[in-house]
């Protein structure tokens, strides 16, 4: 199938699907008074539906001139409005599974159409040609796992054989129907798609409503073609719309549900008990839809094909057996809308809590149906969100605006908001986000990204995570649908709140519970440490790795991964060294710092790295040497493959389900993952010029994998050997042949954070979360500018005084800081708090200086003797920077170390 990038054929969502063919208008025989009028007419119309149009280059001063939301990237003086360069089509296939509905920020209703695409429709649309099962409102984006939600599908039909509303097909095993093809379209809130059933779907949402408006041909008779051999190939219907509300979800896991009809108003009401897509438990949801736009002819109900008129109401409506598609459900008849420009308004209101508050929320938010009114305040709230962050896109392509626009757009959609919404307990005040999908992919970009863009919305994220922890006792790893979801790696929430608390996210966050949150992760097993929690804690603590053929009797998970998570949860305990320094517990910091070095645990100095090019062929050996590695219980390593679960060796056999000890990654990449004590995994790797050589190899060789977010810091850790043009080299090579605007353009499943990679990457930062820090690179524009928490309307700005369009200036010679000489290859989260002024110089070539000296690079933290000299409430200028000559690990030789502290305590920058 090729696939296409963006297409000029849909530059605009009012697109008319059954207009005929335009006949030639003549004006020159007209009087020049008539003349006048109809050009005056055109002019004002082309002035109202400017909006509304997608337009190409050549409008975009018009639109500047005439649109006061106008924002964003700019042209030298020029801005332009930040939407056309949002396609949420990008990743909609080959295993992206990125939502393109319609929604809002971090919104709770979600409207898109729903593909029957099997392995690939998580978020419900995939860009293929698929067929269309219906029309949803709430899903999750970007997601592996199975479908996650689509609840309450909607379903049209324009009309039923010979008028008889039995022959139509209500089924979701038998009603799936065609796309037109090139007719999907969206928009940052806004989908639509044209189906050869002859009904065009357009949608928008509010934050808990999704607005429909179906649109039909307006023929008294239609006939309905298809090329599926098993079909009738033609037949007649009748124009008398049926529409239906399904209770199935997209993985049709429905135990129980409920709806109702109601035959004078044409309201419709359900729910449903269902399953989260990667976890255990079961929800609840409600929803509550009303049609507008024509008069009713009958109602009924439904179970799997069979059609009932009059029965109004079907209770406990289970799964399985009998009704083996999961379609049970209510429908509505309609005259013909003809009084409406043949369209039917379709209002569909949502909610956890009962069908009563999701007919209230409908009510509130769209109580007059009006599309192009909801439409527009969505825009606006994208719009607002979006404004943070502007670019000087001069020079810059079309396409690699594109990526970076439609990336950080990406980065909004979720976790999302369900304040108000939440059904498992009602007592309390604080935020509630949910589809936190998961922290193991969010933690290492999306979260620090929200950090910098949006940090109210980050806080209220930390505040509902610290929520989960006072109600349900763990912080979660993963989390969708009120649900538990599997901990794929270790307690990465830790890591989070770490990030928020360096980087002064203070504002009304309770920092003692928090504590308490990842002190219990640390400490406290959980009985089901497979959906919360850490596993293998008594070991842990006292041998200080987990042992590949551990005897855990405390608690219940995969006893698998053991490499992967064994580095992870080193990373979360020097993460919670950060948070306990802070807030003054100091003995804490010294233990949680010191169990930050168990990564030490599982490095097995002489494990070579062996291979084979053919599956019958010889074994062959790089010259790498030095791996991480499962070890037993008696301190013996057990050897696995350096290459397992990569590219280039059983790329699918390590997913949660796995008996390897490294979790979608190979112990190439987890050996990498010591972001903490860098320089000791320098020296290991045998010093910084051999550190470089292996990096390079695990890039150029096929190992790296940038379809999972562990692939991203290792695109920037060439810093850490002082050698940053390496990391923009590589940057640059991932963007634009991975990470682009096709739809396509991901390399991997989204999780809302492939987006963040890039857009990271495309201003010339990248953070390593749960520090201080941020990798800097030259961004791929002349200027990039991110509105400053702190400032007082101030920005923090970073340009490229000699910038080069064709990207080939792309190393850093020097830098300057507020005017200031900038030696550093890393900056810290004070720039983004109070802005400033970070210019770099670039050239074709590796600078000789810039970033190189080891007093530049990004720092170590560990020297784990004198430890109790360590104090983190110094604050913003207590940095203390100590070397100390010790002994590290098996097979270290003696290596300095860099320690730096760099934390803010609660009531500092308020």
């Amino acid at each position: 199938m090729e696939l296409k990038m963006r297409r000029d054929s849909e530059s605009t969502p009012y697109r008319k699907p059954f207009a005929m063919a335009a006949a030639p208008l003549r004006f020159r025989g007209m009087p020049r008074r008539s003349r006048f009028l109809v050009y005056a007419l055109v002019f004002i119309s082309f002035i109202y539906l400017i909006p509304r149009i997608h337009m190409d280059l050549g409008g975009t001063l018009l639109f500047f001139l005439i649109s006061p939301e106008a924002a964003g990237p700019y042209h030298g003086s020029q801005r332009v409005d930040i939407l056309r360069y949002v396609d949420p089509l990008i990743g909609t296939t080959n295993g992206g599974h990125v939502f393109p509905g319609a929604s809002l920020p971090y919104g709770m209703a979600k409207a898109v159409a729903d593909t029957n695409s099997h392995a690939e429709n998580a978020a419900g649309f995939v860009s293929d040609n698929s067929d269309i099962l219906g029309f949803s409102h709430m899903h999750d984006s970007g997601t592996g796992g199975q479908p996650s939600m689509g609840n309450f599908p909607l379903f049209v039909h324009a009309g039923c054989p010979e008028d008889d509303y039995k022959q139509c097909i209500y089924s979701l095993m038998d009603r799936p129907v065609a796309r037109v093809n090139d007719s999907a379209y969206a928009a940052p809130g806004y989908f639509s798609l044209n189906l050869t059933n002859r009904v065009r779907a357009e949608m928008t949402v509010t934050e808990h409503t999704a607005l429909y408006r179906f649109s039909f041909p307006g023929n008294d008779t239609l006939t309905l073609k298809t090329d599926d051999p098993l079909k009738k190939k033609d037949f007649d219907i009748t124009y008398s719309p049926v529409i239906l509300v399904d209770l199935v979800d997209l993985m049709n896991s429905r135990s129980t549900g409920g709806i109702q009809v109601y035959n004078q108003s044409g309201r419709i009401v359900g729910e449903g008990q269902y399953q989260p897509s990667f976890g255990s438990g079961r929800y609840n949801a409600f929803f509550c839809a009303d049609f507008k736009g024509a008069a009713i002819r009958k109602t009924g109900t439904f179970i799997s094909n069979n059609a009932t008129e009059g029965v109004n109401f079907l209770d406990g409506v289970g799964n399985g057996f009998y009704i083996p598609s999961g379609s049970a459900g209510a429908w509505i008849q309609f005259e013909k809308p003809v009084a409406n420009n043949h369209e039917i308004m379709a209002r569909v209101g949502l909610s956890f809590i009962s069908v009563d508050q999701a007919c209230e929320n409908a009510e509130r938010e769209i109580p007059d149906y009006d599309f192009e009114r909801v439409e527009s305040r969505a825009r606006k709230e994208w719009r607002k969100k979006l404004e943070v962050v502007q670019v000087d896109g001069t020079g810059v392509s079309e396409d690699m605006l594109t990526t970076f626009w439609s990336g950080l757009y990406r980065t909004l959609l979720s976790p999302q908001n369900y304040t108000g919404e939440n059904q498992l307990w009602n007592n309390s005040t604080e935020p509630y986000f949910d589809s936190f999908y998961c922290i193991w992919d969010s933690f290492r970009a999306q979260h620090p990204l929200l950090t910098i863009i949006d940090p109210v919305a980050q806080t209220d994220m930390i505040r509902a995570l610290i929520d989960i922890y006072r109600h349900e006792g763990k912080l979660p790893d993963c989390r969708m649908s009120f649900s538990k979801g599997f901990t794929q790696g270790g307690s990465n929430a830790d890591i989070v709140i770490a990030d928020a608390f360096v980087k002064n996210l203070t504002d009304d966050i309770d920092w003692a519970t928090a504590y308490k949150a990842v002190v219990s992760d640390a400490e406290e097993e959980p009985q089901m440490w497979g959906v919360e929690g850490r596993g293998n804690l008594e070991s842990w603590h006292k041998l200080g790795y987990i042992p590949w053929d551990d005897i855990d009797t405390n608690g219940t998970g995969p006893m698998s991964r053991s490499i992967s998570r064994g580095v992870e949860y080193a990373y979360d305990d020097f993460a919670i060294s950060l948070l306990a320094s802070g807030l003054g517990h100091h003995s804490d910091a010294k233990k949680y710092h010191q169990r930050g070095s168990n990564w030490r645990n599982y490095w097995n100095p002489d494990q070579p790295d062996l291979y084979r090019e053919d599956p019958d062929g010889p074994v062959l050996k790089t010259k790498f040497k030095g791996f991480m590695q499962p070890r037993k219980l008696d301190g013996s390593f057990r050897y696995e493959n350096t290459r397992a679960c990569s590219p280039v060796h059983n790329m699918h056999i390590c997913y949660y389900d796995t008996a390897l000890s490294s979790y979608e990654g190979s112990p190439w990449l987890y050996s990498f993952f010591v972001p903490q004590d860098m320089d000791s995994l320098i020296t290991l790797m045998g010093g910084p010029d051999a550190f470089v050589e292996r990096l390079n190899y695990f890039h150029t060789s096929g190992i790296s994998y940038m379809g999972n977010e562990q692939g991203f810091l290792p695109v920037f850790q060439f810093h850490y050997a002082g050698r940053p043009a390496i990391s923009s080299y590589w940057a640059h090579s991932y963007i634009p042949s991975i990470f682009n605007s096709s739809v396509n353009g991901i390399p991997g499943n989204d999780d809302c954070a492939m987006g963040a990679f890039s857009a990271f990457a495309m201003m010339g930062f990248f953070p390593v979360a749960g520090q201080d820090v941020y990798l800097l690179t030259p961004p791929f524009f002349k200027e990039v500018k991110i509105k400053a928490k702190l400032g007082n309307n101030k920005w923090a700005v970073i340009k490229v005084k000699n910038f080069d369009p064709e990207q080939k200036r792309i190393y850093i010679q020097s830098a300057t800081l507020n005017g200031r000489r900038y030696t550093k290859n890393w900056i810290t989260h004070e720039f983004f708090l109070r802005g400033g002024v970070l210019e770099f110089v670039a050239g074709e070539e590796e600078g000789k200086e810039w970033g190189r000296r080891e007093e530049d690079r990004p720092p170590s933290w560990y020297s784990d003797e004198d430890f109790e000299d360590w104090d983190g409430n110094k604050g913003v200028g207590g940095r203390m920077r100590k070397r100390r000559k010790v002994r590290r690990g098996e097979g270290a030789d003696d290596v300095f170390i860099l320690f730096h502290v760099n934390v803010y305590s609660p009531q500092q920058s308020k």
